[in-house]
This record gives structure tokens, sequence and C-alpha cells, in this order.
């Protein structure tokens, strides 16, 4: 192929040796095929980045009703994180209103990613619905190449070009940051989210901009970098408190991350709040059942999942063009500061 030419079928069918009609068949999920011939037809489709014409014309009009929600991560981060059971239980109730299937799916090795591909190449699915998007993922701009209308939960960067929807990160974690101000810490850490999200770029600058706001030096020796995990949390804390034994409140991006960092004061003999103030984010509910209980950055999860799934319908049944919404956050006090 030469030039910026678009493969056509009867390309994708030339570079898998077979006729144009095999290549239709595999594309429209017939079961007139031979494993052999739709495994070249698939790797075929793969290599020239073929967009089958049915879905560059027919999302909305041949719909499969069915949309996928990728998460990019393990099952143990899965099933440990309550942010995505909170997501999926939104997604689902908001799917379920207008009677569309919804497949969950793992992308954690390449075998995985070319299983989305075959799902996105053969229609499977009208849309996506990506999470725990990194800024050097591939995945986003697959599917914009690819044509198939696709939601973000969260963003790349502040310039985005898919629809995504966004808790307000950076003003939650200015206002946690905030009260601990008030209530008069002034040697405030932070265990931040992984730096190649944005997620974690933006909750890291609220604690900045918080300490900018009240004349308070935001020393970066109190920043350490966590991946949203307990243990990661705990790790933090302890290197935190390897650099600054005199610090005296921390901000951890998520409750997660909190329940390990308190863990680790525990450990180490520090008083919460007495000796350090303790703030999470996310409101889960391992907030209402540590000890002390957590104060909080309340995000509403389940109301992110059920927009995401909202604009995604729009999008597929009505044409909607691109959709962008940042939803509020409120800081929730309990015993913990």
């Amino acid at each position: 192929m030469t030039g910026n030419r678009r493969p056509t079928i009867k390309t994708v069918a030339a570079r898998a040796g077979v006729g144009r009609t095999t290549v239709s068949r595999v594309v429209n999920g017939s079961d007139l095929v031979s494993a052999d011939a739709r495994a070249r037809v698939l790797a075929a489709i793969k290599e020239l980045n073929y967009v089958p014409n049915s879905v560059a014309r027919g999302l909305v009009t041949n719909r499969t009703d069915a949309v996928a929600l990728v998460i990019p991560e393990s099952e143990s981060r899965l099933g440990s994180e309550p942010f995505f059971a909170a997501l999926i239980r939104g997604v689902s109730g908001a799917l379920a209103e207008s009677r569309t299937q919804l497949q969950l799916m793992l992308v954690r090795d390449q075998a995985e990613r070319d299983q989305l591909t075959e799902s996105v190449a053969t229609r499977r699915v009208d849309g996506v619905l990506l999470v725990s998007v990194h800024s050097e993922d591939r995945l986003p701009g697959m599917l914009e190449e690819m044509g198939l209308p696709t939601v973000l939960a969260g963003r790349r960067d502040a310039g985005e070009r898919l629809s995504y929807v966004n808790s307000d990160n950076a003003g939650g974690a200015a206002a946690a940051v905030r009260h601990l101000l008030e209530g008069g810490r002034r040697r405030i850490a932070t265990v931040s989210g992984p730096l190649d999200m944005d997620v974690g770029r933006s909750r890291l600058a609220g604690w900045r901009s918080a300490h900018e706001e009240a004349g308070v030096l935001a020393d970066e020796l109190l920043v350490e970098t966590g991946d949203f995990t307990e243990e990661g949390g705990r790790r933090a804390m302890r290197l935190l408190l390897e650099r600054a034994p005199d610090l005296d409140a921390v901000f951890a991006a998520s409750d997660l991350m909190a329940v390990g960092a308190l863990a680790e004061l525990r450990r180490r003999g520090r008083r919460v709040p007495g000796d350090v103030a303790v703030v999470g984010f996310e409101d889960s509910v391992l907030a209402r059942h540590t000890d002390p209980p957590l104060t909080t950055v309340r995000q509403p999860v389940e109301e992110l999942g059920r927009t995401m799934a909202r604009i995604l319908t729009d999008i597929t049944r009505h044409g909607a063009p691109r959709q962008q919404v940042t939803l509020p956050t409120e800081l929730v006090v309990r015993e913990s500061s």
C-alpha cells in the first residue's frame, strides 16, 4: 500500500491470501470460514489497520447494542480497589436502562489487546468505555483511528480529543490540603498517584496550589509517588517518614493509599490525628471503616460511570458530538484529621 490511501477489502484479501468473500464473512462474524482463514484475515486487518465499511458508515444504523468496558489492569487490582466496583455499578445501571449489553474486557497483555482489536474490527461492539488511562497508552489512539466511539474515565492530558468524564481532581486535592492548613498543619506530605496519569498529576497540582494560596512552602521533599494500592501507600509513607520525620500531615491521592499510610504510621507509633493528620481521596467504603475513620475527598464514582455510559449511548444511537464532563468533588471530614 502506498501514500495515504485507506486499505480496502481487496487489500486485506490480497494480504491474507483469500477471496474478498472470505474477508466479508470474517468481518460480519460468519461461521462459514475455516479457523486458518479467519486467523489470516484478522492478522491482515490488524497489520493494515483496516476499518470495515460497516464500521465507518453504520455505527448508528447497524448497532450491536453492546459496548465494551475496557480496563487495562490485573484481576487483583480490579478486585481490591473499590473504585472499579463502583464504576462498574454505575456503567451497568445506565446501560440496563437502554437495554445495552456490557462486555467487560481486561487488557493486560498483547494477546488481550489483539482480542480487543478483533472485537472492534469485526463490529462486535458499538463503542468502548476505557478506564485507567495512562499518557503513553496506545489504546485510545488506536480506537480513535478505527473510528469507534470511545469515552474515557479521566483523560490523558488537558488537550484530550476524545470524550471523557473526569472528577475535579485538582480542586478536590486543594480542598483537602486547605483543610489541613486551616487545622494548623504546616508539614503536609503527599502520596501522589502515578505521574503518567492525569489524575496523579492533577491531584499533585492541587496539593501545590493550596500551599501557594496559603503562602506556605510546598516542600518537594514531602512528595512521594504511589500507585493507588495499599502497599504503595505503605511504602510511600515509609519513605516520607525517613526523609521528613517532622511531617505533621499527609494527603494520599486515594483512600487505598491512605489505608497503607495509616498502617505505616501505626507501625511507627505515630498517633493519628494527634501526631499526623491523614486525608484520602474517593470516599470509598474503606474510609468509614479505618481506625480512625478517614477524612477524604468524595468523588461520585458511580455517577462517573453512569455519565460515561450515557455519553457513549448518545454518540452511538444519536450521533451526538464529543462531550467532556468534569464532576464536582466534596471534602468529607472525619476523625483522621
